[in-house]
């Protein structure tokens, strides 16, 4: 996978268009399209950019995932990860058969 296309994975992930993804990120569309290609490289300020609206751009650059530090995760997420562990088994089970149905239904292309 190159950059370009994980770059539109990403974008894709966090729910974005092109167009949008482009002027959040203070490029125009056509320039957005030419990265998603591969017939540009994104540059510093773009990925900059991209960061701070959730593109993991480690992933984009170098196409590892990285574990995220504990301590990153929001006060959503950590009150999720409280209610998870207060439940039962059976209502594990269907907490993490109903996030994978979610996420798989978002379309990441890492999510199988």
């Amino acid at each position: 996978m190159t950059i370009g296309e994980r770059l539109k994975e990403e974008r894709q992930l966090i729910g974005l268009n092109q167009t949008d993804m482009a002027g959040q990120c203070g490029v125009t569309k056509n320039t957005q399209l030419a990265y998603e290609k591969g017939e540009r490289s994104p540059d510093a300020n773009y990925l900059a950019a991209a960061a701070e609206k959730g593109v993991d751009v480690l992933y984009v650059v170098t196409g590892e995932r990285r574990p995220q530090r504990v301590d990153s995760i929001t006060a959503d997420e950590a009150d999720f990860l409280e209610f998870y562990r207060l439940v039962s088994e059976s209502d594990k089970n269907v907490l993490s058969r109903t996030a994978y149905a979610l996420a798989k239904a978002a379309g990441p292309k890492w999510m199988k």
